[in-house]
């Protein structure tokens, strides 16, 4: 079993000149992908359609993006995600559909052990998902083997080091659930101001 075998099953791995060419490519990708003009459309989706492991049809990014290898995130349609994500891809992170990310989020599949000397060589990946219809606040960081579950809202700046369930605000350090979404969060934006658009 290679490194990068090893990576993706969840065990331990240190990184070999395999897992260091696969990042490296990642970043020369990722440098093109962040230095484009912002109205070069075409390519920006050539460079996620080739650098991701899966992607919806309607999917943006806002420069800059880092991950690790791009290749382990799988996005689902109408993602968008503000400026400066992250996404530590050392496992699968799998994002659903119409799914909105905040500024400055932070996804770390990858992991390190807690001893002192276990952690000089190996590290790990656990899996991360996030359901249907989530959004994702500014500064939100998402630890490894996280999943979030489908129409919930992460509020800004929040950790989330444990399964968040459905339909529900969660936030905090850690992060932890506030209350249900509902129908009566239906007629309102923002806290109690209510909709004032026809199409709504």
């Amino acid at each position: 079993m290679t490194q990068f075998e090893r990576m993706l099953a969840g065990l331990p791995y240190h990184a070999d000149d395999e897992t260091r060419a696969k990042m490296m490519n990642t970043r020369l990708l990722l440098q093109e992908y962040n230095c484009l003009a912002p109205d070069n459309m075409d390519r920006k989706n050539e460079i996620l359609r080739e650098l991701l492991g899966k992607t919806g049809e309607s999917v943006y990014i806002e420069p800059p993006f880092h991950c690790d290898y791009g290749c382990n995130i799988e996005l689902g349609e109408n993602f968008y995600a503000n400026y400066n994500l992250i996404v530590l891809d050392c496992n699968i992170v799998r994002i659903g559909d119409d799914v909105l990310f905040g500024p400055n989020v932070t996804i770390t599949a990858a992991g390190h052990p807690i001893h002192p000397e276990s952690r000089k060589k190996y590290e790990y990946g656990i899996p991360v998902t996030i359901g249907n219809k989530v959004w994702i606040g500014a500064n939100v960081v998402i630890c490894p083997g996280v999943t979030i579950g489908d129409g919930s809202v992460i509020g800004a700046g929040s950790v989330v080091t444990r399964d968040i369930p459905a339909n529900v605000v969660a936030f905090g350090n850690p992060c932890k659930v506030y209350r249900e979404i509902t129908d009566e969060d239906k007629p309102f934006y923002y806290k109690d101001r209510p909709f004032d658009v026809e199409d709504y």
